[in-house]
Order: C-alpha cells, then structure tokens, then sequence
C-alpha cells in the first residue's frame, strides 16, 4: 500500500477541482477504508459470538486485542492520506451522508461519542463513573481549544486572501504573494487533523483502561452498532419515495 504524491486529477485553472474527480491517494483511501470496514464487520461478528459464548476473560482479551489493533489500521490509514489530501479526510466524501452530519475535523467527536456508548456498558462501578466523567470533560476541553484553533486558522486565511482588492483581473504579483502565504497557513491544517484523530484514538484507548475486558467488549459492539446505524439510516435516506416537484 503506498500514498504518493500524486497530482490531483481534473479542472482547469480557477475551475473547482474534484468536483467529479479526487486525487490518486483519496481513492485509494477510500478503496482501502472499504476494505477495512469490510474486516471490521468480521472482527465485530466474532467479538459478539464471543460474548453470547461466555468466553473467560483472557480469551476475551484476545477478540478485544484484534479489534483495537484493527482501529489501529485505520488511524494509521488516515494518517497516510493527511499527508497528501487531508481536505479530503475534512470533506467527509469518504463518510455515509448521515455520518457526514456528525463528523468533526475528519471524524467523530470522541466526547460525544462516549456519551452514547455510556448507556450501553451498565452496571458501572462509582469509581469507572468518575473516570469517565473525567474523560469526558477533558476531551470536551481538548476539542474545543481544536475547535477554536481551525477557527482562527479560518479566519486567518480568510483575511488573508481578502487583504488586496478583490477586483478582476487581480494584481497578480500581490495575488500570487496572497495565495503562497494562505498555503502556507492551509497547510497546518493536517496538524489538526492529526490532533483530532490522536484525541479519538486515546479516547477509545482510555475507555478500554476504565473498563473490563468483557465491558470493553461491549463498548466495542456499541460502538460498531453506531455507525452501523447510521450507514443504514443513510441508505434508507438515498432511497426514500421522493414526491414530484
């Protein structure tokens, strides 16, 4: 598997580019993250047919082991393309319609997150409750100090490449100087994508700590079931009766 760095297919100059078309390494992005959800749905069949078997604990682990080894992959997947098409990871192209609705800074808030797979993982213990709450919190405050930095970083560029006239044609000595500057700082945008996926994975990594093996387990299957879900309610959506105009 190798990302390169290949040049973005399709459009003429100022014309939209992958509108149609998207960059060799977002396809192959999107062909290999197809085939990890692919090994993610077996990995989830034979983690639940371990629970339903009562499996001890230390075989547990071992299903568990397999999952979190494969969240590895696609973090590690994510981190490839970033390198070279990180607004691809942001567009959320990869992403079912309904996913896309809940994704920040290319995937999910890990905070909120936590808030459904808390319901799924009872009985708790007082002392796992605290530690998740605590979790919760600062990964709330981790997301947002991220928020309010890709929000400055926004407004940067936009105040950037409004700082000529934005008359046509432009001066083009002041317009390249703009476009090489607002590069520059679109180019820190993979730091926070790289932020926002490490949070996610230590979230997740943080959970399995708190928990048992089997509760663990558990957090798993809901959090599969999740996106599971909301695939589903995307392919529902697309294929809804759709009334006349």
């Amino acid at each position: 598997m190798f990302f390169g760095g290949g040049n973005i297919i399709g459009g003429d100059q100022g014309l939209p580019v992958g509108i149609n078309n998207i960059s060799p390494d977002a396809a192959l992005f999107d062909m290999e993250y197809t085939r990890w959800l692919e090994e993610h749905h077996r990995l989830m069949c034979e983690l639940r047919a371990a629970i339903q078997e009562h499996l001890q604990e230390n075989e547990l682990r071992i299903f568990v082991d397999n999952c979190l080894a494969h969240l590895d992959q696609v973090m590690n997947l994510k981190s490839m393309v970033a390198k070279t098409d990180v607004f691809h990871l942001v567009s959320g192209m990869w992403k079912t319609p309904a996913e896309r609705c809940f994704m920040w800074m290319g995937g999910f808030r890990p905070s909120d997150l936590i808030k459904v797979i808390l319901n799924q993982i009872e009985p708790l213990t007082e002392q796992q409750i605290m530690g998740i709450c605590a979790l919760q919190q600062s990964t709330q405050e981790a997301e947002e100090a991220l928020t309010q930095g890709l929000e400055a970083l926004n407004q940067s560029v936009s105040d950037i490449i409004t700082s000529d006239s934005l008359s046509c044609p432009p001066n083009m000595t002041n317009y390249m100087g703009q476009m090489a500057v607002a590069i520059n700082k679109l180019s820190t945008i993979e730091g926070f994508v790289r932020q926002a996926d490490n949070l996610r994975h230590q979230a997740i990594l943080r959970l399995h700590q708190i928990l048992t093996i089997r509760q663990a387990a558990r957090c798993l299957l809901a959090i599969a079931e999740y996106f599971h879900r909301l695939r589903a309610l995307s392919s529902l959506w697309l294929a809804r009766p759709r009334q006349d105009q």
